[in-house]
């Protein structure tokens, strides 16, 4: 076809951000030389204009029921509407219908809901913002949530994590299309700072929930967060802590859900992964400032963590030299 007809889905009460970092990196492709072009196109029901989350309205290019194929890609957006529109049998008959005549079909965010009612996501593995992953997966068996990863490519089924994952989704998008030198180039002109790649953690591990509630638990994570390249082993925890091993391993079994080994080697990991992303140090180096007594230390960690090892993961996640 002489151009990519790219169609996203909106709804009432979709995500602003959604759909803008979709829209926003395709047309920089499309200003960078991506040939051939995207032709991308909003389609709501009734081409109706639509109220987002934040009280801003979008107008539609497309009335969804009258869309019609084939297309080079669907995606729909999430937002907060995503369950009335999952709950829409005319919407998600119309997402099926595409679905059958698109190359490839995407969501952002919750819009893997609508994806699911349309039961597009039946026996894949999928993804979605961590705040709805229990009840995506509660609500639809058949789909394998996982709620980690930025994004997810199943086939030709891509689904992405919350909000701004949608930019690293897009991105993915592009580079499959172009190649990963226009990837890179729509990175830099929209000023990211990383173009992450789908494996990587929707958060890190220090946010993803509140900080220990025991004090001494609490003051020991910092303390790892800080030292990483110190004596870390549960015996110089222990020791800092005043503690004996026996009581330390409790205490992060029952408050963090795990030893302090493996909390001190994900620590090292994430780290270590941030450096890979975002400098041009070697392995070792990273290795060695991370706290691991080798590079091959660290690769054992991030197979196990990371599911790759640490060159695999930098090629994939570092888009710019630091």
């Amino acid at each position: 076809m002489d151009e990519r007809r790219f169609a996203v889905v909106g709804y009432e009460g979709a995500e602003l951000l959604d759909i803008a970092c979709v829209t926003t990196g395709l047309v920089a492709a499309n200003h960078l030389g991506a040939d051939p072009p995207y032709f991308v196109r909003l389609a709501t029901p009734g081409a109706r204009t639509i109220s987002c989350g934040t009280g801003l309205r979008l107008e539609a290019q497309e009335c969804l029921e009258r869309l019609k194929g084939p297309l080079d890609t669907l995606l729909v957006s999430g937002g907060f509407g995503h369950e009335h529109a999952a709950g829409d049998a005319a919407l998600v008959g119309h997402v099926r219908r595409l679905a059958a005549v698109s190359r490839r079909v995407a969501s952002v965010c919750t819009g893997a809901t609508v994806l699911a009612a349309a039961g597009l996501l039946d026996g894949r593995r999928a993804t979605t913002h961590w705040g709805f992953a229990r009840r995506l997966a509660e609500r639809y068996p058949k789909v394998s949530v996982d709620a980690g990863p930025l994004f997810i490519r199943d086939g030709e089924v891509y689904t992405g994590a919350g909000v701004t994952s949608a930019l690293d989704l897009t991105l993915a998008l592009i580079e499959a299309d172009h190649g990963a030198e226009l990837a890179r180039q729509v990175s830099r002109s929209l000023v990211t700072y990383l173009q992450r790649p789908g494996n990587q953690a929707q958060m890190s591990m220090f946010v993803t929930g509140p900080p220990p509630e025991h004090a001494l638990v609490r003051r020991l994570t910092g303390y790892v967060a800080a030292h990483l390249d110190s004596d870390l082993t549960s015996a110089a925890l222990a020791a800092s802590a005043g503690v004996s091993e026996r009581h330390l391993h409790r205490l992060f079994l029952e408050h963090l859900g795990q030893s302090p080994a493996r909390f001190v080697r994900k620590a090292r990991a994430e780290a270590a992964a941030h450096l890979l992303s975002s400098t041009p140090l070697p392995v070792a180096a990273i290795a060695r400032r991370c706290g691991f007594g080798s590079a091959e230390t660290l690769r054992q960690a991030f197979a196990d963590i990371y599911g790759l090892p640490p060159s695999r993961y930098r090629a994939a996640s570092q888009r710019t030299p630091a």
